[in-house]
């Protein structure tokens, strides 16, 4: 095993071999130490290509966390070398080289830190979406090249599919065969660039179908539970902010009761607030310079539309060429109809045909066009 170091000045990125199309290619494989990435590189070697596994290393050894981060669930966990030695142990039986490669830094710059500021400023973001942008799918494979491994391709683990439409010589991202896996949601920030030089070889495939596969392929990781969640413990282990009191209010300022600080909740919550009412209290929003969470009942917790920025053209097309997109709020929710409109160089207008509960700034909305993804943005605010 080879340990690899990340620098965040290195902005090179291996090219794809197009002319290499229908032969035995060079693939980069991301190791997670679970099941899904362990059958990707199991299959792409079955297929007869020349497969190297890499997993990225995350966790900094010296952060102090909770005891609840004592649970193995995670992606970002202290039990990270765990991991680490699951996907050693693959790569052993697939007789395929084996490297990590040190991110932590990257990681902790681009993901953690804006998880931080995010939460800080009373939005709910999203860092799966920003880990699989600028880590798994960026920094992992750059670091790989820049240290002499050659490869044509990266892939993964993840349920979606990647094509190339011969037509128009654009890349298609789209949701993944298995409804309750579909990952496409976590990957729309992959524009044309990266969707070019990767390989999803599980979007085809259902969980249980993974699962059997890796059972008759003799990898030890075949009934390895899924990560659950980006982190298990404690959110101010990252959040690292000191308790400050402040107020339940409701819309119409009545105080219902105190809390430690807003930015441990999050839109929508509605278990966990400690406070008692004639009906279930959501939350609903935040006054960050009062320190106020303000909650309400059920029939307050929707909004007809979004507005959002930081857009990604997924599909490599404006969202107007598009005659019909629906949107997810969430990954595991089912696309609903929208319009779409342009407001501005780097912002939509979303409306909805249905009202929807519990949407929240910081996270994303993602169009789809059918199963493809269209592309979709950081949500800005509601109406």
């Amino acid at each position: 095993m080879q340990k690899l170091f990340f620098s965040d000045r290195n902005q090179c990125y291996i090219d794809a071999r197009e002319t290499r199309k229908g032969r035995n290619m060079k693939i980069l494989v991301g190791l997670s130490g679970g099941v899904d990435s362990a059958v990707a590189a199991y299959l792409l070697k079955q297929a007869g290509h020349d497969v190297v596994g890499a997993t990225m290393s995350i966790w900094d050894k010296g952060r102090v966390v909770s005891a609840l981060s004592s649970r193995g669930d995670a992606c970002f966990s202290p039990h990270e070398e765990k991991d680490i030695a699951a996907a050693e142990t693959v790569c052993g039986i697939l007789k395929i080289p084996y490297h990590v490669v040190d991110c932590t830094e990257i990681y902790k710059k681009t993901v953690l830190e804006n998880f931080k500021r995010e939460y800080m400023s009373g939005r709910t973001p999203n860092p799966c979406v920003w880990c699989n942008a600028k880590i798994k799918f960026q920094a992992l494979p750059e670091a790989a090249a820049k240290q002499g491994i050659d490869f044509d391709k990266f892939a993964t683990g993840h349920y979606a599919r990647v094509a190339r439409d011969e037509s128009t010589g654009l890349y298609t991202l789209s949701r993944g065969v298995d409804p309750k896996k579909d990952q496409s949601y976590f990957l729309y920030r992959l524009e044309q660039s990266r969707l070019a030089r990767i390989l999803l070889p599980l979007g085809d495939k259902t969980k249980a179908e993974i699962r059997e596969i890796a059972k008759r392929a003799g990898l030890p990781v075949s009934d390895k539970p899924d990560s659950q969640d980006f982190y298990s413990g404690d959110i101010n282990d990252i959040l690292q902010a000191e308790p400050k009191p402040g107020n339940f209010v409701t819309t119409d300022g009545k105080v219902l009761g105190r809390h430690n600080g807003f930015w441990n909740y999050t839109v929508g919550q509605r278990k966990g607030l400690g406070i008692s009412a004639e009906k279930p209290l959501y939350v609903l929003g935040f006054d960050k310079e009062k320190n106020n969470v303000i909650v309400g009942f059920e029939d307050q917790n929707v909004c007809h539309g979004l507005t959002a920025a930081t857009l990604s053209l997924t599909a490599g097309k404006p969202f107007e060429s598009f005659e019909r997109l629906t949107a997810k709020i969430r990954s595991s929710q089912q696309p609903t109809p929208v319009a779409v409109a342009q407001t501005g160089g780097d912002e939509i207008k979303v409306d909805f045909e249905l009202n929807q509960r519990g949407v929240a700034p910081g996270q994303s909305v993602v169009l789809y066009a059918g199963d493809l993804v269209a592309g979709g943005g950081i949500i800005k605010s509601v109406f």
